[in-house]
């Protein structure tokens, strides 16, 4: 992260803490369906008290007001209170939506089929990913000579479904596990280190591991990343001092070497190392910030041996796809906004000695490696293309998908021949296929049996205009036929930030949506990585708003086009993607009926005092940086952008209480500061899920409850009576 200024002019004052009545709203008057029927029998009308004080503090020269600070203490009992007593207004009211349980049930049932995962080989042993259905967590299975047998069950780490696996790696010959388990949905993880054959614990687990790979070294350890435990909270406390160690098995964990980090001078937010197939190499990769970093180098047969740096800045990211003995084979942005492929040689791997293998294209490259071949997916307007070389660099094929959407996998070991890859689309429940390496064919492995008929949707990609004229895509699935009367159920979805591409998957949720009549449409912001580096920054810092700007000219377009209207028009988005649904709500609140922010990040002058929020500057850049940057962010900051008096849309706040990525209290504050002043009809609930955390590991039965009233919330603001 570059920091263009740090100086910060903080002058805190807290003064004695008031009570603030709660809000009374009129009724909403009784108009004919649709929209919102009925509504003014759930109005609600007094929200649940929410305590006020009057905490100020000054950035430069500028008093900034925070009364909800003390929602910040996730330890404190009058936090817990307040969400006890927030969640039971919000329950209530969905409780009195008569088709909740209907959605339930369709989710439920839907739900309900079996789910495989690409087998994967592990020295002579071969594992895959299996659900019957409805379990919480997907069960790891061990192909066996009668048939299979289950290996390793994360159902049975918890009672309740809550304790998920976290990650898993073997020794180099199979014969030694460690995996991570995460309590609770938060990112601190435990390893535990098993014996394949017997399934034997063999040591002590390991605690206190956070955004960490696991890397084994043969099978005499494996190297690991955490931070020190910070202090107070462990879940919203800051972590800014990331280390990568080295385990060696039948050691105590305090004896483990930290092999790069923990120089208080040059702190690292995230560093990772892994070694290559061969166990010739081990690479580290440092950064501080969710884009660019450092790359060392060592030679793990030379003991002595120092580590080599191959990129010594942040202005690039650089990563180590494969190896053939000391050749290296790099993935790379570096003077290549959509990523190319290098090679260089160990001995002298530094940047003036790197040689184009595959050049960069006009698509994005995100490369794999399998069966002694290298797999080039690209991404053409948000769709997959894939293309196999060999190791000179020479073009094998194109490889023919089963159809328009998203291809993934084309992954394994070198001596591996028969590879995997699944392939899906918005209305195309996920089908692996089987793939000879070298004969270049492609076979059915698995096909879902599900009760949804995809044939019976379609998708069209649009192209429209933002605000300032540049051509956004966005793909609309629908099921055939459908009226363009401008009164159909729609959910707008978006996230447009930190490089991430949203590209065409099935979801069993979006799809009990699609069934009701809804329309679903997914639009590819500014600040995504779906046509490279440039597009990523042109949604970064002080262009933040050209993400907004996208997704609102996306509702235009849905309702100029007379998919919907505003009266039926939803928006949702999770994470940065729920502060994009929290901005854009809060800039044209009349444009959408129904606002679903989801574990968004809403307080954009504190997220980076939050554990690892401070690496997400390269995006949002931060209030203490200068301040013109303090001024751009609180202009448009969820939390200190609700007006007094206006109407905003009916709004589900979602977050889990141990989320310790994007801490609840971003969600907190701004349901707080909505509820205090929001005026007119349109309800304002929090839905605080509780022993859960940003969203990995979430348990099935959750995440079925959390859809069936995302949904219910959803439809019945839009007017709908029954379904």
């Amino acid at each position: 992260m570059r920091i263009l200024s740090l100086v910060v002019i903080l002058s805190i004052s807290f003064m004695a803490c008031s009570k603030k009545m709660a809000v009374t709203t009129p009724s909403p008057p009784d108009i004919p369906n649709p929209p919102s029927a009925e509504v003014k029998d759930m109005a609600f009308k007094n929200y649940p008290e929410t305590k006020k004080c009057d905490t100020v503090y000054s950035h430069f020269g500028t008093e900034v007001k925070d009364p909800y600070r003390w929602l910040e203490d996730d330890m404190s009992d009058e936090t817990a209170d307040w969400v006890s007593r927030q969640n039971a207004h919000t329950f209530a009211y969905l409780d009195k939506i008569p088709f909740r349980s209907t959605l339930k049930d369709r989710l439920t049932k839907l739900w309900n089929y079996e789910k495989v995962g690409s087998p994967f080989k592990e020295g002579e042993r071969t594992f895959y990913y299996k659900n019957n259905g409805l379990q919480n967590q997907y069960v790891i299975y061990e192909k066996t000579a009668d048939g299979e047998e289950v290996f390793l069950d994360p159902n049975t780490f918890s009672t309740d479904g809550t304790t998920s696996l976290g990650g898993l790696s073997f020794s180099k010959d199979g014969s030694i596990l460690a995996y991570a388990i995460s309590e609770g949905g938060s990112d601190w993880r435990k390893v535990i280190i098993m014996n394949v054959a017997d399934k034997k614990i063999l040591e002590d687990t390991i605690i206190d591991v956070k955004f960490s790979g696991l890397s084994w070294y043969g099978n005499e350890g494996f190297y690991y990343s955490s931070y020190d435990k910070p202090e107070g909270s462990e879940l919203s406390a800051k972590t800014d001092q990331h280390k990568l160690y080295y385990h060696k098995l039948g050691t105590p964990q305090s004896e483990d070497k930290v092999i790069f980090g923990g120089d208080e001078a040059n702190k690292r937010r995230y560093v990772g190392g892994s070694v290559t197939e061969d166990d010739r190499y081990l690479m580290i990769s440092a950064s501080n910030s969710t884009s660019g970093n450092e790359l060392y180098l060592k030679d793990l047969k030379n003991p002595n041996g120092q580590l080599v740096n191959l990129v010594d800045n942040f202005d690039s990211d650089t990563y180590l796809l494969d190896n053939e003995g000391p050749k290296l084979y790099l993935v790379t942005n570096l003077d290549a906004p959509n990523k190319r492929i290098v090679t260089t040689n160990a001995s002298n791997p530094s940047t003036d000695n790197w040689t184009n293998l595959i050049a960069e294209t006009k698509e994005v490259l995100s490369p794999s490696t399998g069966g002694g071949y290298i797999f080039a997916e690209y991404m053409q307007d948000a769709i997959s293309k894939i293309k196999q070389y060999d190791y000179t660099g020479t073009l094998i094929r194109d490889i023919e998908l089963p159809g328009v959407g998203t291809a993934g996998g084309f992954s394994g070991k070198k001596e591996q021949k028969k590879l995997y890859y699944s392939f899906t689309n918005y209305h195309t429940p996920g089908n692996i296929y089987s793939f000879n390496a070298d004969e270049g064919t492609s076979d059915v492995f698995w096909k879902p049996a599900i009760d949804f008929d995809g044939d019976m949707y379609e998708s069209k990609q649009v192209f429209y205009e933002s605000k300032d004229g540049t051509k956004i895509p966005m793909i609309i699935t629908y099921k055939k036929g459908i009226a363009l009367d401008g009164k159909n159920p729609t959910i707008l979805y978006g996230y447009g930030g930190f490089n991430i591409s949203l590209t065409p998957r099935f979801s069993i949720t979006r799809s009990v949506w699609m069934e009701q009549g809804g329309i679903f449409a997914v639009a590819n912001l500014r600040g995504g990585g779906e046509y490279g580096k440039d597009w990523h920054n042109q949604g970064t810092q002080m262009k933040k708003q050209n993400v907004f700007d996208d997704f609102i000219a996306a509702a235009e377009y849905l309702i100029a086009n007379q998919y919907t209207s505003s009266d039926y028009l939803g928006i949702q988005g999770g994470s940065n993607g729920g502060l994009l649904v929290g901005a854009c709500s809060t800039q044209r609140p009349e444009l959408f009926k129904v606002a679903l922010p989801a574990v968004g990040v809403m307080d954009m002058l504190r997220y980076h005092t939050f554990t690892a929020g401070a690496g997400w500057a390269y995006d949002y850049g931060t209030a203490d940086q200068s301040e013109e940057m303090f001024n751009y962010l609180k202009g448009y900051s969820p939390v200190h952008t609700v007006k007094q008096g206006v109407e905003y849309p009916a709004t589900l706040v979602t977050t889990g209480d141990h989320d310790d990525r994007v801490v609840p209290a971003h969600s907190f504050k701004y349901a707080a500061e909505l509820q205090d002043k929001h005026e007119g009809d349109n309800p304002v609930m929090i839905r605080i899920e509780t022993n859960a955390g940003h969203g990995a590991g979430t348990p099935v039965s959750k995440t079925i409850e959390q859809y069936a009233d995302i949904w219910a919330f959803a439809l019945y603001n839009m007017g709908v009576k029954k379904l």
